[in-house]
């Protein structure tokens, strides 16, 4: 039988601001305990549709309780986006239970005890207790349990084992409530322990550091996660990916990525990662240091900013971007932001923002602005009133773009006379660059006459 972490976990394994904590679960705790807390009022408690998927769960008398990151959420003040749900039944019976109740089941995880509840537009995942049997640094092999401290404790982090019954009582096992009071981020049991289970919890450390965190980080867990980082190569790269991306979408992604580079996380596993300057200024623009509408935190963004960029760095950013398995539309996006030279400068002439606007469009132009900025501001460490006037003026320009064709077609050049060939080509390329120059303001007339007047400028072929 597998025991759990408190009957094999010595206290001096760990930092000794922990070791009261791990001393009391190494006695042996029972797995009932009395609630400890109680959750705020929420609003997403009282959604019918909340109150729908919990009677359904409970309609022949079992207990089920919200767990994970909507309880750490709401003990926290901050707005809870996702509703995890727990329940001794086994995927079968919540299956059928919802099924009974009208309400639709997808089978989005069954070897893992998960089953999501859709209803009213909304998501509720519903998994089962269990604990794990057999891990090998990727994936684990789970049973079913009854026992919720038992589920609680195969979890990674003390703040990432608290749940609450439907009516807002929250459970507790492991001081995960003063934990989060505190801004510590603790593995439950010894990290290396827990990291050897799933590797991927190298990076779940540092996004929920950079989510919840406050202080030095955990001594220990810094080592381990240090240790382990080259096992990181072994792991898939959509997996690699979302913790990436999350990570790059929290306010202290720039801080947390120094951390790691610091302590060596990335260099088997993402080494390119290392412009932590320019994702800093790229995080400053987008949360404090504009506040414009259409202009808020994007974590591809701020992928492309703490990536090479130019030409020159096409081949690696395509590299970094197969590595993490992004869909072909995220990977170009990627790569379209980090060719930041394409981009005028913001003192450069109307008509040359106009044209990169124009073959750009309107989001692009925006990416690549706030990099360019970033760039300089990192670059030359200090603020200019009249560049941040000239890129605010840009961005506003980006941020407000309609799309302008250019209208002129090879069939108009045709009507004129123009007989089709490389030469018409020529001419219409000559003719729209005129008139980009003019910022689109030339009609078609005007287009038709300088498409003349520069086709009897071609000298003749002899």
């Amino acid at each position: 039988m597998k025991l759990p972490f408190w009957k094999k976990t010595s206290p001096t394994d760990v930092d000794d601001e922990d070791a009261a904590d791990l001393a009391r679960y190494r006695a042996g705790m029972p797995s009932e305990r009395s609630p400890v807390g109680q959750l705020p009022p929420q609003d997403w408690l009282q959604w019918p549709e909340t109150q729908a998927v919990i009677t359904a769960l409970q309609a022949d008398g079992q207990q089920v309780r919200f767990v994970g990151g909507c309880v750490r959420d709401a003990l926290c003040g901050r707005a809870v986006h996702d509703i995890d749900i727990a329940t001794p039944d086994d995927p079968e019976i919540v299956t059928g239970l919802l099924g009974r109740a009208g309400i639709r089941a997808i089978p989005t995880g069954l070897a893992h005890g998960t089953v999501t509840a859709v209803l009213g537009g909304r998501h509720f995942e519903i998994t089962t207790l269990r604990e794990d049997v057999a891990c090998d640094g990727r994936h684990a092999t789970v049973a079913w349990t009854r026992d919720w401290m038992m589920d609680a404790a195969r979890r990674d982090f003390t703040i990432n084992a608290l749940s609450a019954s439907p009516d807002g009582a929250v459970y507790d096992y492991f001081d995960g409530i003063p934990h989060l009071a505190h801004g510590r981020v603790r593995f439950i049991g010894r990290p290396d322990d827990r990291i050897a289970e799933d590797y991927l919890r190298i990076l779940r450390y540092f996004r929920f550091y950079a989510r919840y965190g406050a202080g030095a980080p955990n001594r220990a867990a810094l080592a381990a996660c240090r240790a382990a980082a080259p096992h990181m190569a072994e792991l898939s790269g959509e997996r690699v990916q979302g913790e990436i991306l999350k990570i790059l979408a929290t306010p202290l992604a720039a801080d947390v990525l120094a951390l790691m580079i610091g302590e060596k996380i990335l260099d088997a596993l993402l080494p390119e990662l290392r412009d932590v300057g320019r994702l800093r200024q790229v995080i400053f623009l987008e949360t404090r240091g504009l506040q414009l509408d259409g202009i808020r935190p994007d974590p591809l963004r701020r992928l492309a900013a703490a990536l090479p960029s130019g030409p020159a760095a096409v081949e690696t950013i395509k590299t970094v971007t197969s590595r993490l398995r992004m869909s072909r539309a995220d990977a170009a996006r990627v790569l379209a932001i980090s060719q930041v030279q394409d981009t005028p400068a913001c003192d450069a002439a109307p008509h040359e923002h106009w044209r990169a606007l124009r073959r750009s469009g309107g989001p692009l132009a925006v990416d690549r602005l706030l990099l360019a900025w970033a760039q300089w501001r990192a670059q030359e460490g200090r603020v200019s009133s009249r560049v941040t006037e000239g890129y605010r003026r840009c961005l506003e320009q980006a941020l407000s773009w309609q799309p302008v064709p250019f209208p002129l077609a090879g069939r108009d050049l045709l009507a004129l006379g123009i007989p089709a060939g490389p030469a018409l080509g020529a001419v219409l390329r000559e003719v729209e660059l005129w008139w980009e120059e003019r910022d689109g303001l030339p009609d078609g007339p005007a287009l038709q006459a300088e498409a003349l007047r520069r086709w009897q400028e071609i000298p003749p072929i002899m």
